[in-house]
């Protein structure tokens, strides 16, 4: 694990995306909250905010960071079958929350899968990304493809 100890405590941010294709069907169904498991939206937001609290359980060297709050924003687009996870991490720490973000949309991700598994077994995560981070040593960083 890497000794962060000697960095002053910054302000730190990091955005991360997941998404998920299904046919239009089935996010239509999503998107109206019409699933066998009910409202999914809620459930996967509660599910990424709870994952990104939970990263240096889950991914082994990870610092414990002093998350100050996380926000996940769901989308459906109905017309192309895709759900949009996007899981902002905010804190004040010697060290980023990049993989609070990530970790975050993955699991929110999953969730989404799972809840939706009942109308469409081929659903798939097609992608999970960091957006952008700000803080730290390193500055601020976008995705070069985001400009």
């Amino acid at each position: 694990m890497v000794d962060v100890g000697d960095k002053p405590i910054t302000r730190r941010r990091a955005v991360a995306r997941a998404r998920v294709a299904m046919t239009p069907e089935t996010a239509r169904r999503l998107a109206d909250g019409d699933l066998p498991k009910g409202d999914a939206l809620p459930v996967v937001r509660l599910a990424a905010i709870q994952a990104a609290k939970f990263t240096p359980t889950l991914v082994p060297l990870c610092h414990q960071v002093a998350v100050t709050s996380i926000e996940v924003d769901v989308s459906v687009d109905v017309a192309t079958g895709t759900a949009t996870i996007t899981c902002t991490a905010h804190a004040l720490d010697r060290t980023g929350v990049e993989m609070e973000a990530m970790t975050g949309a993955s699991v929110g991700a999953l969730a989404l899968y799972d809840l939706v598994k009942a109308v469409q077994r081929d659903v798939e995560v097609v992608s999970v990304r960091l957006l952008a981070k700000s803080g730290g040593r390193s500055g601020d960083w976008r995705a070069a493809d985001l400009d």
